[in-house]
């Protein structure tokens, strides 16, 4: 009478296991740049930095942030970002979106952004020599 029980969990723990790495296999995936992104045509997680800050805009009425940015092959692209636009933006050192490709537009479900570190050389603790 156990047997049959532990059968049946065992066989729906390997679909369930199986389902989990199937749906979140699609969302793995390491850095890529825009033309990477464009030929695999999947969720992408792409590398780069913020330019032309004169173009970036949010625009209430739609809940979107837009802005251009330059991957690490010097590609730009325009960026849609359906949210404010995070705080410190203009202060990351690097960005990161994570979305995918629409046409010509990188439409972002996701931001991380890789703010300069407040300990610089200027900043580092000075050795001073024994006496």
């Amino acid at each position: 009478m156990r047997k049959p029980r532990t059968i049946f969990s065992l066989i729906a723990l390997a679909g369930f296991t199986s389902l989990l790495l199937f749906n979140f296999g699609e969302r793995v995936s390491g850095y890529m740049h825009f033309s990477e992104a464009e030929a695999s045509g999947s969720y992408a997680h792409v590398v780069g930095y913020w330019v032309q800050p004169e173009t970036a805009h949010y625009n209430p009425d739609d809940n979107l942030f837009m802005f251009h940015m330059k991957d690490e092959q010097g590609t730009i692209r325009k960026v849609y970002y359906h949210d404010t636009k995070p705080a410190s933006f203009e202060n990351a050192e690097k960005l990161v979106v994570e979305g995918y490709l629409d046409g010509e537009i990188f439409v972002a479900e996701h931001i991380l952004m890789k703010c300069p570190s407040k300990y610089s050389d200027t900043n580092t603790l000075q050795q001073i020599p024994p006496s």
